[in-house]
């Protein structure tokens, strides 16, 4: 498994666990995780020229950054997680199949 499919499965994991009732703290970190993972994310795209793929992830690393905070709502909170979640997870095997 390359770094690029680490991070993101820890990340799916992190958006995954943000459905529990958890810490307030545990929010606050998988913001910040997300931030930097998906702007390393970000960058590696931008070296493999993934222009589609770096527009996704700077735009996600903006929605989770912990700084200017995007109120949503637990509810829609808990949708984007999901979505989010399942997307880097297909993401992972969809790498898989083009190794």
């Amino acid at each position: 498994m390359n770094i690029d499919n680490a991070i993101k499965v820890v990340l799916a994991i992190l958006f995954f666990l943000c459905l529990a009732d958890m810490p307030y703290g545990l929010y606050q970190f998988v913001r910040f995780a997300a931030m930097i993972g998906f702007t390393y994310l970000a960058y590696s795209a931008n070296q493999q020229a993934n222009k589609n793929e770096v527009f996704i992830y700077i735009a996600l690393a903006i929605l989770f950054q912990p700084i200017f905070k995007i109120a949503l709502g637990r509810t829609i909170w808990n949708i984007v997680d999901v979505i989010v979640g399942i997307g880097l997870i297909l993401s992972v095997f969809q790498n898989k199949d083009k190794n």
